[in-house]
């Protein structure tokens, strides 16, 4: 049987090209960098390509879509979040597309926490003062920060990942809060205080911790009013989508003491980000970094491939169909 051929839009983990190349004739992404909507098209083209395994970033618009191969029958995404992929253009080309549900959200909590911790300690300011070799020795008023027992850490996205994050904060004796669009049963609730107003969930909240997907209904959610909602001194994390943050209203509120700090995984139009978050007092960036894992980034890989299989290897319906 000749093994269907696949086009990898990036360098996968290890285990992941392995498995990939003993099943498939696998057509790989020379460079460490994302692909090209040009380079895409061409490499599908000039191989026949009957799958896609392509990444979050990567330019999977309508335009792209339209262009590939009719060759081209699945695309699985290495990740959650579609935000980079046209389903509508996808489904009118009868192109499959899944994703990677399930398997990150430990990790992409862990890196929640990691920010809320590091915003509420000012774990960046320090790192960077040491580094700088500006610390001139321990004082009883540097760099004091907050301590998270018996904070309200507000979720917005009560789903699996702030769910991960809930069980977390409470170890640190966090009250938890949540905004989401359906309230949750009891027994996923855990004690959890629901808010079915976003202007009575931000004036009740410490922390912030964002987890809603992006398109157009929730970009810029966060702006200068709901900013202003927020109590002063408060910290807001993002480890969902960049898009969904407006950054001169987030950097504003920093630069004027509202915010006591911010922690951000992720940005619009990664990876250039906001010129201003180089300067914003009391930031925490991160290069996306919520599912970086050895352990997740096998998982995701896998479940992609285990979409593909199920479409190029045994001709059945995608075990995770976003389209």
């Amino acid at each position: 049987m000749t093994k269907p051929v696949l086009l990898m839009t990036r360098r996968f983990p290890d285990a992941v090209e392995a498995r990939a190349q003993r099943d498939y004739v696998t057509i790989p992404n020379p460079a460490d960098t994302a692909m090209e909507s040009a380079a895409i098209v061409a490499a599908a083209r000039q191989s026949g390509a009957e799958g896609i395994l392509c990444a979050a970033g990567d330019a999977m618009g309508a335009a792209t879509l339209a262009a590939l191969p009719e060759s081209v029958r699945v695309i699985a995404t290495f990740s959650v979040g579609t935000d980079h992929i046209d389903l509508g253009a996808a489904k009118a080309r009868g192109i499959a597309v899944t994703n990677t549900p399930d398997v990150l959200s430990v990790a992409t909590a862990e890196i929640a926490f990691l920010l809320i911790l590091a915003a509420a300690r000012r774990g960046g300011e320090a790192e960077r003062l040491l580094r700088a070799r500006q610390w001139t020795g321990w004082a009883p008023t540097q760099l004091m920060g907050v301590t998270l027992e018996g904070k309200r850490l507000g979720i917005l996205g009560m789903g699996r990942i702030g769910q991960a994050l809930a069980r977390m904060a409470r170890g640190f004796g966090m009250e938890i809060h949540y905004r989401n669009r359906n309230r949750l049963p009891a027994e996923e609730e855990q004690g959890a205080i629901y808010h079915d107003s976003d202007k009575g969930f931000l004036r009740a909240i410490d922390v912030l911790s964002m987890h809603i997907p992006g398109g157009a209904a929730t970009r810029h959610w966060l702006d200068a009013e709901r900013i202003a909602w927020l109590k002063r001194g408060a910290i807001v994390v993002n480890t969902g989508r960049g898009t969904t943050v407006d950054d001169a209203a987030l950097c504003a509120a920093l630069h004027s003491g509202h915010l006591r700090a911010a922690g951000l995984d992720v940005f619009e139009g990664e990876p250039r980000i906001f010129e201003g978050y180089h300067t914003a007092p009391n930031t925490v960036l991160l290069p996306h970094l919520g599912s970086a894992t050895v352990e997740t980034r096998d998982a995701m890989g896998f479940r992609c491939l285990d979409n593909l299989d199920a479409v190029l290897l045994r001709g059945e319906a995608p075990l995770h169909p976003v389209a």
